[in-house]
């Protein structure tokens, strides 16, 4: 039995540390970069539950007389430096508290952040229930041919909220008061304090425009955002190579339209409809929110309106052109043979229209930009440009989220890293909907002082 435990031992610290190695240096070869992610994405954003799980192995294998052999030891030895690493990895992850509070401090220097349920964070399947959520799945709010384009709603219900320090949150500003903070006020969880209608916000899903669903995306956010009381829209859309670009953007178009037409419906302001998305739903989410002026992407539907109020793409793709080759080849192949069907040199102002870096204009609408900066699949130095472009173009707010050691995709499930970065986007939205409050009441009384006179 020892000889098996010893074996097993160093298994387990060969296992370990192949996937640290990964995670530090992970593959970019097209034959097995997604399995190198894959192991990264698991190896650094669930680096507490690996550690504590190989632990508790590791005793168990210990227990059985895993040391009574050189092999077990230097399986044990393995392990341990893993864990240390990990223990490194979990570290970046907790510090990203800091880097989501900074980006939004330009905005909101103290924040009173309604908390992600930290039991979450260590118990990642309790993401699917949130407390005071309720939900609607499967509404068609499209049709393509016979093909019917669904969205899960999720709505705040006001149950088992309680004011207990996470009812702060940013209501319209009163005469005299200024967006530094002074702004904040208790009010009722889910309520809608303006009676204007809730903030709303439309989640497109990753999966390199040619996969993925709203059934596994988004769904942490959506939850938090829907407890505080902001109604979300998961929506699918068309993917390549069945459709052809710029469906998809065309999909997330008529979605948007969709959700401003059934506003009453669900209790939403019109005015205040948001987007997000990660990886290619962050591509879509940036490349939609600059382009409300683009009519030719809106057909049948052209004199509707489909802008937002604010954006926040997660770890996209934002030059399809890619003139510097920071762009992994395989996402070129994949865009090229299955999403544009046409080659990037034959037809370089298709992939330049469809780069939301080439879509950059003054009236673009506030933008909070999150990308990690250890992310294998899409360079961080994409999303860097990005907002370097958006700065220089427009006076609306361009925030940046840098996370320290996130891989791809971190915020799937709820993580250390995850839930400040969801925090910050809630704060985000309630903070931008609370200056064009502020705003618009400024306005109305310039108008009304006008008319006075």
């Amino acid at each position: 039995m020892s000889t098996i435990a010893a074996v097993l031992l160093l298994a387990l610290g060969v296992v370990a540390a192949i996937g640290t190695v990964n995670a530090l240096r992970p593959a970019r070869h097209w034959t097995i970069v997604l399995l190198s992610w894959i192991s990264a994405w698991i190896t650094v954003e669930l680096a507490p539950h690996l550690i504590l799980l190989s632990g508790l192995a590791a005793a168990a294998l210990v227990a059985l007389g895993g040391l009574d052999h050189a092999v077990g030891i230097a399986g044990l030895a393995l392990l341990a430096l893993a864990d240390l690493i990990g223990i490194v990895f979990t570290w970046r992850a907790y510090r990203s508290v800091t880097n989501a509070r900074d980006a939004i401090a330009e905005l909101d220097p103290d924040p009173e952040v309604p908390r992600f349920p930290r039991s979450h964070i260590a118990f990642p399947f309790l993401m699917w229930r949130r407390r005071g959520v309720r939900h609607e799945r499967g509404v068609v709010y499209a049709k393509h041919g016979s093909r019917p384009l669904k969205l899960d709603v999720y709505l705040p219900d006001g149950r088992g909220q309680t004011p207990s320090g996470t009812g702060l949150r940013p209501v319209p500003l009163g005469r005299g008061q200024t967006p530094s903070g002074t702004g904040l006020r208790p009010v009722p969880l889910g309520s809608d304090p303006s009676g204007t209608g809730r903030p709303a916000i439309v989640h497109v899903h990753g999966g390199g425009w040619v996969s993925g669903t709203r059934k596994e995306q988004g769904i942490p956010l959506l939850n938090h955002l829907a407890a505080n009381g902001i109604v979300g829209f998961n929506i699918n859309y068309r993917l390549s190579p069945y459709a052809t670009w710029p469906d998809q953007a065309v999909d997330v178009k008529r979605a948007i339209v969709w959700v401003r037409q059934h506003a009453e419906e669900y209790g939403v302001d019109p005015d205040f409809i948001a987007i997000t998305g990660g990886s290619a739903g962050g591509h879509i989410t940036a490349f939609v929110a600059l382009t409300s002026d683009d009519r030719s992407l809106q057909p049948g539907f052209e004199d509707a309106d489909a802008s937002v109020a604010a954006a926040i793409p997660c770890y996209g793709v934002y030059d399809m052109l890619d003139d510097d080759s920071i762009q992994l080849p395989i996402t070129q192949w994949v865009l090229e043979r299955h999403v544009f069907k046409a080659f990037r040199d034959d037809e370089p102002e298709a992939f330049r229209a469809a780069s939301p870096i080439h879509r950059v204009h003054a009236g673009a609408p506030p933008f909070l930009v999150v990308h990690g900066n250890a992310d294998s699949l899409t360079p961080v130095e994409d999303a860097r440009r990005f907002v370097e472009r958006l700065r220089e173009a427009t006076d609306s707010p361009v925030l940046y989220a840098e996370m320290r050691g996130g891989q791809h995709a971190f915020d799937l499930v709820p993580s250390l890293r995850t839930a400040p970065v969801i925090e910050a986007i809630e704060r985000f939205l309630h903070t931008i909907r609370a200056r064009g409050d502020e705003i618009d009441d400024g306005a109305e009384r310039e108008y009304e002082a006008a008319l006075a006179e």
